[in-house]
């Protein structure tokens, strides 16, 4: 059974930093996308980023120069380091891998 548990979220204060981990279980996905949106509360998911199995790597353009997506293949984890976090940021990222969801893991940013 495939597993994606996001870790990683909490509270920080304007202009700080956070990484997220999703750590993928019940199958390799070394040769899958795989890409992070978030999720606010009644809206729909939308796109953040995503790290293509062939290397290359998209963002959106909200988060592009702010945000790093990463893999560790071997662990069969996705990364996601956020630098330089706005209030509009805050709201739960999940990861998503083929049809597969993560929960999520709540970003509060606030001073």
């Amino acid at each position: 059974q495939v597993q994606l548990v996001e870790s990683g979220g909490g509270l920080v204060q304007p202009g700080g930093s956070l990484r997220l981990s999703c750590a993928a279980s019940g199958r390799n996905f070394s040769a899958t996308n795989m890409a992070w949106y978030l999720r606010a509360p009644g809206k729909e998911r939308r796109f953040v980023t995503i790290s293509e199995y062939l290397g290359t790597t998209l963002y959106n353009q909200a988060v592009k120069g702010r945000f790093t997506i990463s893999r560790d293949n071997a662990k069969n984890t996705l990364y996601l380091q956020m630098n330089s976090l706005e209030h509009k940021d805050t709201t739960i990222y999940c990861c998503s891998v083929l049809k597969f969801w993560g929960q999520g893991t709540q970003v509060a940013v606030s001073s």
